[in-house]
C-alpha cells in the first residue's frame, strides 16, 4: 500500500515539518485541529509536496534521511521554492 511523506509550513513558526501518512488530507486536517502536539503551536500548516512512496516502510526512510539534510535543503535539492 502507498504512503506518502508530506511536507508542511508553519508562516507563524516561519518552519518547516515533515511527516509521513497514508492519508495526507486526514493528517493535515488533525495537524490543523492542534491535535499532534509537536505541530500544535504552529497552526495553521499549509501543504508544500508530497513525495510518494512503495510503502510506509521506505516513507519512514525518507523521513530518516530528509531530517538529516534538513528540511528546506531537501526541497531546495529536489526544485521546490522554499522562499516564502
Amino acid at each position: 500500500m502507498f504512503c506518502y511523506v508530506y511536507f508542511l509550513y508553519s508562516k507563524k513558526r516561519q518552519q518547516f515539518y515533515v511527516g509521513v501518512s497514508n492519508d495526507v488530507t486526514d493528517r493535515l486536517k488533525r495537524h490543523n485541529n492542534g491535535e499532534s502536539l509537536s505541530t500544535k503551536s504552529g497552526m495553521p500548516w499549509m501543504l508544500m509536496h508530497t513525495i510518494v512512496c512503495a510503502d510506509k516502510s521506505a516513507a519512514m526512510l525518507l523521513e530518516v534521511k530528509i531530517k538529516k539534510r534538513g528540511i528546506s535543503r531537501y526541497l531546495s535539492d529536489i526544485g521546490i521554492d522554499t522562499g516564502l
